[in-house]
């Protein structure tokens, strides 16, 4: 009889969610993908290597170096205060942030090993932390800014501690770390063996002039973490699942070690689709354009929003929008989710989700990464009573 590894965990909100959303023809705001394509240039690349002979073969374990080459140059012309990423040793290609995310837990975490995880949380963390033998310790961020209690994460800390894992801009509540926070939280691993993974898929998606930090930025940091990005996120292409590791050689080293038995490698005509459009995106227009994009995306849902009932909660960065619900419903947040899907017909994640005991605050999480058409049509029917049969 098998027994299972994880007999607790069922199938993800995200899925469950977008799949209510297609059941009930709701317009799905609960996934975190764009409903609009990746810029025209990326996509001309990628037909032009998909036909091209000599890019249908395994790429290098790593990726493309002319790939891992323009994401050091463009990282170094992004972050000019952090040293430049070394192409060869310190960039590994992986098959989405996700792999990349699982493939560090998988090199470091050992049985017994214990790993703080910051809640709400992506749901991936701690399974992905029990799958390697070892033990989330969750600290709450404190509402409604969720920024860290760093006393609190402190607390946490035992001789067992392995990893901290941190994301900014947070899924889901879009909060930024400021420069306070990586250094109370490089003051926290200051001689320790911790190492740290910072989540930073939304990197680019930092609002109201605020500048993004990373941990790289910060030298104490940069020795002991692994840094994850997303093209996925920047280029309007989830479904592409391409995404990198900044990591020091070192640590590099270790990640490869996991990730040459998981996929060995990334689709090569993807990878040097991206490299096309890093290597002739010089002044880096796109990334330093999408703030801008985002926030407008951010400030016309909240202006359609306005006035309605529902409590938005304030968004730094990423592409999400918090809200309170409790104006239209006392039941809890999945209920209410299920309710707005098939009453509503706009389809969100509860914030339940995203805390490993089902904590509820009484929010739910809108994807504002969407068409303006999409938008209006949704705060159309978030502003009306529900008409739809349950």
């Amino acid at each position: 009889m098998l027994s299972s590894k994880l007999p607790d965990v069922g199938v993800s909100i995200f899925s469950q969610m977008t799949l209510l959303a297609q059941q009930t023809n709701a317009l799905n705001l609960a996934q975190g993908f764009p409903d609009y394509d990746p810029p025209l240039a990326l996509r001309e690349a990628l037909a032009r290597h998909a036909l091209a002979p000599g890019s249908h073969q395994y790429a290098p374990m790593p990726g493309l170096p002319r790939l891992r080459q323009a994401i050091a140059a463009q990282v170094a012309r992004l972050q000019p205060d952090a040293p430049r990423p070394n192409a060869d040793l310190e960039v590994t290609i992986t098959a989405g942030a996700t792999e990349a995310l699982y493939g560090v837990l998988a090199a470091v975490v050992r049985p017994g090993d214990e790993v703080i995880i910051l809640e709400p949380a992506y749901d991936l963390y701690g399974p992905a932390v029990r799958l390697q033998g070892g033990v989330p310790r969750y600290v709450r961020l404190p509402t409604p800014h969720f920024r860290p209690d760093w006393d609190a994460v402190r607390a946490a800390v035992s001789p067992r501690t392995r990893l901290i894992l941190v994301n900014s801009p947070h899924n889901p509540s879009g909060a930024v770390f400021s420069a306070a926070d990586w250094q109370a939280l490089a003051d926290l691993t200051e001689g320790t063996d911790i190492l740290v993974l910072s989540d930073e898929v939304y990197e680019h998606l930092v609002f109201d002039g605020v500048p993004p930090l990373s941990a790289r930025q910060h030298p104490a940091l940069w020795a002991r973490s692994f840094v994850l990005s997303s093209f996925g996120k920047t280029y309007h292409a989830t479904g592409w699942k391409v995404g990198y590791c900044l990591a020091p050689a070192a640590l590099s080293a270790e990640l490869r070690r996991v990730h040459q038995f998981v996929t060995f490698a990334v689709s090569t005509p993807t990878q040097h689709a991206l490299a096309d459009v890093l290597e002739a995106d010089h002044t880096d227009a796109h990334a330093r354009g999408l703030a801008a994009f985002y926030q407008a995306k951010r400030d016309e849902f909240a202006g359609l929003l306005a006035g309605t009932g529902w409590e938005l909660l304030p968004v730094p960065g990423g592409y999400f929008q918090l809200a309170g619900n409790a104006a239209f419903s006392q039941q809890g947040d999945l209920a209410f989710a299920e309710e707005l899907a098939r009453k509503w017909g706009v389809a969100v994640v509860p914030v339940s989700a995203f805390y490993h005991d089902g904590y509820d605050p009484g929010l739910v999480r809108f994807c504002f990464a969407k068409e303006s058409a999409t938008l209006r049509a949704a705060a159309g029917r978030l502003a009306q009573p529900p008409t739809a049969p349950a």
